[in-house]
């Protein structure tokens, strides 16, 4: 059964055309031991939202689930976990924060609810409505 995701990242240090340019990458650096269980639960093929955060806040392209959980090599400390994702597409109109919260059925997502969580699920209903309103068809 696929899983639903959302990954949020600070454009500045690595943006939606950063990924794209890579082809992928391994998504290190999580330091959050919510965000590393669901890591964790993370099955190859899983559809992850990619959220550019800070100053635009907003989700602004698909993912997919390269390869699930391995351990994050950079960390010197700690059990901390990355995974590989690679791009599929853009959103062909960014979905932002306002937009989401505005939407009665996206209110307890946990992107609404766990703002600074930096890798969060998402039901399917409430990935495919982010998709609807980013006019993905």
């Amino acid at each position: 059964m696929k899983n639903f995701w959302l990954v949020k990242q600070e454009p500045s240090d690595y943006s939606w055309s950063d990924f794209v340019a890579d082809s992928g990458t391994s998504w290190t650096g999580v330091r959050n031991f919510a965000a590393r269980n669901n890591l964790r639960r993370m099955s190859k093929g899983d559809e992850v939202l990619f959220y550019h955060s800070g100053e635009e806040k907003a989700v602004v392209g698909i993912a997919k689930v390269a390869r699930t959980a391995y351990r994050d090599a950079p960390a010197k400390e700690g059990d901390w976990s990355a995974v590989d994702l690679v791009p599929i597409k853009p959103l062909p109109q960014p979905v932002t924060l306002p937009q989401i919260k505005a939407k009665r059925e996206l209110k307890n997502i946990a992107l609404v609810r766990q703002s600074r969580l930096s890798v969060m699920p998402l039901g399917g209903r409430e990935f495919r409505m982010i998709l609807k309103m980013g006019a993905v068809r």
